[in-house]
């Protein structure tokens, strides 16, 4: 099998598949790994769930800390509501890493500088077509080249393109003299923008902010912006939130990673033929509730599994697609609906928000322990 997309689904699906007794090749874009690639993202326990299943579980030990609540604030510093969750902070890039080297161990090969050109299908066989003019033939092929797959671009021509939300994504480590937070994630429903952080022992702190910002920004405008603009965005877009806000921003000195956040509610299909798409190339979900590298490890698992129990590939992915599209499709609602309500507000509707959000919160929590409940059954067979 062919898999585009080094990421997080590539890898893990090449690693499920492995152990359904299915051969694949990993093929990249990028000249090498992106080990440092993005911030951080937060891995749930259903997406922990994954990789205990596959027998990863311990691997990210070291490498990100627990969260065992988050922590709401207004944009005086009141507490509204604490609510219990689960998971591990970690940075993207060494998510991705340790996938790969598990991958590699288990017998997965990785070719990187692949950036995909166009995918033909043809006698049973999928021909991909790669920029450096090389060509590769495959029984079928999974894309898993995230939000801007160029698999969906190339082969679902009619497919919607991913939609931007009006909302900008900015975020980093960087090292403050705060407190630390224990295993608490603090979030700020500030005047102009909402912002996030966590502070480790060694005063380590992990930070992101999102803003509305309604013209989507071009590719040129954010590789030209620097460090020392984004940093005074923030600090006016944070003007008058809490004070460890501030000195959160104040502290940053290297570069700021800031990403347009976009999203694709439905797909009117996931796959056509042998060629199917999995985690964000198939539903791109924002960052609001944390699930987007958890559900692309769920898409590796389910359909590894549907691939190992359906001979013919077209048939086994659209199952996949019947089992994932209804458990995916609520929870990329949720995170719509969730970035609409980060956006900032009058005086009383900041005062609305402060009575009716610890309600709000506490029914979401109950919510997201059905979300990480997903049940992972590597024996079970598919229907």
């Amino acid at each position: 099998m062919v898999i585009v997309g080094a990421g997080i689904g590539g890898p893990a699906l090449g690693i499920a598949l492995k152990r359904a007794g299915i051969e694949s090749i990993v093929y990249e874009a990028s000249e090498e790994p992106r080990d440092n690639a993005g911030a951080f993202l937060n891995l749930a326990p259903n997406g922990l769930a994954v990789l205990q299943a596959l027998g990863l579980g311990r691997r990210l030990d070291g490498l990100g800390f627990q969260n065992d609540r988050l922590v709401f604030h207004n944009e005086a510093g009141r507490t509204l509501a604490e609510v219990p969750v689960g998971g591990v902070t970690v940075m993207r890039g060494a998510v991705s890493r340790v996938l790969r080297a598990a991958a590699e161990e288990a017998g997965v090969r990785f070719e990187f500088g692949k950036t995909l050109s166009s995918v033909t299908e043809h006698d049973g066989n999928v021909t991909v077509r790669f920029a450096d003019d090389t060509t590769v033939d495959g029984p079928s092929l999974v894309g898993a080249d995230g939000i801007h797959s160029r698999t969906r671009y190339s082969y679902l021509t009619d497919a919607p393109k991913p939609t931007y939300t009006g909302i900008i994504n900015l975020g980093g480590v960087v090292q403050t003299d705060l407190q630390p937070t224990g295993r608490a994630m603090h979030m700020i429903f500030g005047r102009s923008g909402f912002f996030g952080y966590a502070v480790r022992p060694g005063g380590e702190t992990y930070w992101f902010s999102n803003f509305a910002q309604e013209e989507e920004p071009s590719r040129d405008a954010l590789m030209s912006a620097t460090s020392d603009s984004y940093r005074q965005q923030l600090l006016e877009v944070h003007g008058g939130d809490p004070p460890e806000v501030t000195r959160i921003l104040q502290a940053l000195s290297g570069p700021i990673g800031a990403w347009p956040v976009y999203d694709i509610l439905s797909l009117p299909a996931w796959h056509r033929g042998a060629v199917c798409l999995i985690g964000d190339a198939a539903h791109a979900v924002g960052p609001h509730v944390g699930q987007g590298a958890s559900l692309a490890l769920e898409d590796a698992f389910v359909l590894a599994k549907c691939l190992r129990d359906i001979p013919q590939a077209s048939s086994a992915f659209s199952a996949f697609e019947r089992l994932r599209r209804s458990r995916v499709e609520p929870i990329l609602k949720q995170s719509r609906r969730t970035g609409q309500q980060k956006a900032p507000t009058g005086w009383l509707g900041r005062r609305i928000r402060d009575l009716i959000l610890p309600i709000f919160l506490k029914s979401g929590a109950r919510a997201a322990n059905e979300l990480y409940g997903y049940a992972l059954d590597w024996e079970k067979r598919v229907a």
